[in-house]
């Protein structure tokens, strides 16, 4: 349990980035590529080498995640070779969480069942609408009941924790369809849900991502703030009302069933990631180390066939650096973080902070709770804004 947000994370995490696709969607930023033929066996070579390459023997790890791209295109024995490779240079705990992301198209009882033997315990379903008219506009191939089908196979392969993203704020969607798509994925009964907001940045991003290109041409007209703002509430109703409790801005779940992967970047904790586009963090002393791996598989392959590190940038971090971070990244938990604790953590004074916050506070923006600082509703609306002002 982190003693400053109250919330379980793992001690270390390994995220491994699977960037193969059978198409690109639209509005996907992520290192990720379409292929017609996926280099299975040489992408999982580069990733184990990578991972005696980069882990040091005999460090604990109790959360692993497989991203993409489509990790469920990649075969489960190369899968469960990651798996036994982590395990052979550290200790990956009994009761590890170990997830992989699924495509709703991509998925069957049989090689469900097969990941399951593998070692993965928790499957995330990029479901993103039930609405055929969403999906279309989102450039997503799969149909609903491709949903439908993809979740019971999971349950029928015996996999007890599920977690189901979902998209809002869609060009054309109106109110009334982000509260049916939301009322249609609590009935699949899922354990944890992840709600985002569609989010273009039609600046930086409209060279690699075709619905940020149309965005920044007018082709495509994104619903307006307020009525995204009443969307996010509509679902996290129709979620609170299924039991699910939202616990960070984009993330709900049944008590118990929180990401704890993902809380590794919420509280602090290092996560080495490898593949090809993966960001990883390690301690380094009173400071840290971040990297970010080549974005392009080819160039990710030539590097750890070469004995080399896949890097594409690394950053260093200091103890300023990392306070900020802490702070911003708590405050994305609904139970907040303590600031006093997270400055102290780095060594670092809060300075002019004290004021900041109360200023935030006196604003109706964050609120004191149980010696924790915690964004207000309006505040989570805001999240970013407020937080930077912290950092």
């Amino acid at each position: 349990m982190d003693p400053l947000t109250g919330l379980e994370a793992a001690r270390a995490a390994v995220y491994v980035h699977f960037p193969y696709c059978l198409s690109k969607c639209p509005y996907c930023d992520f290192a990720s590529i379409a292929a017609r033929v996926v280099p299975q066996e040489r992408y999982a070579k580069a990733v184990l080498a990578e991972l005696s390459l980069r882990w040091p023997e005999g460090r604990g790890v109790d959360a692993v995640y497989f991203g993409g791209g489509t990790p469920s295109l990649w075969d489960a024995a190369h899968v469960k070779a990651v798996l036994q490779r982590i395990a052979s240079l550290g200790a990956l705990a009994p009761d590890a969480e170990v997830t992989l992301e699924a495509n709703p198209g991509a998925s069957d009882e049989a090689r469900f069942a097969a990941y399951r033997a593998a070692g993965v315990n928790r499957l995330s379903i990029g479901v993103q609408s039930l609405d055929e008219g969403t999906l279309k506009a989102l450039g997503r191939a799969h149909a609903p009941g491709d949903v439908e089908r993809a979740v019971k196979a999971a349950r029928a392969a015996g996999f007890e924790n599920l977690s189901l993203d979902l998209i809002y704020g869609v060009q054309g969607q109106t109110l009334a369809q982000a509260r049916a798509d939301a009322q249609a994925v609590v009935a699949l009964g899922a354990e944890h849900l992840s709600a985002y907001a569609l989010t273009l940045d039609k600046e930086s991003l409209a060279e690699e991502v075709p619905l940020a290109r149309a965005l920044s041409r007018g082709e495509v007209v994104l619903p307006p703030d307020e009525e995204v703002t009443a969307m996010r509430q509509e679902v996290e109703a129709v979620f609170a009302w299924a039991g699910l409790r939202r616990y960070e801005v984009s993330n709900y779940a049944k008590p118990g069933y929180h990401s704890r992967h993902n809380a590794a970047y919420w509280t602090g904790g290092e996560y080495l990631a490898v593949g090809a586009g993966a960001t990883g963090y390690r301690k380094d002393g009173a400071g840290g180390v971040r990297w970010s791996n080549h974005r392009s598989a080819d160039k990710y392959l030539a590097a750890v066939e070469a004995g080399r590190l896949p890097e594409g940038d690394r950053e260093t971090l200091g103890a300023e650096d990392l306070a900020a971070e802490r702070i911003a990244m708590g405050l994305r938990l609904v139970n907040g973080v303590q600031l006093e604790g997270a400055l102290a953590q780095h060594g670092v004074a809060a300075g002019e902070r004290t004021e900041e916050v109360a200023r935030l506070v006196k604003g109706g923006l964050l609120e004191l709770r149980d010696g924790r600082l915690a964004l207000t509703a309006r505040g989570f609306e805001v999240h970013s804004a407020v937080a930077a002002r912290l950092m």
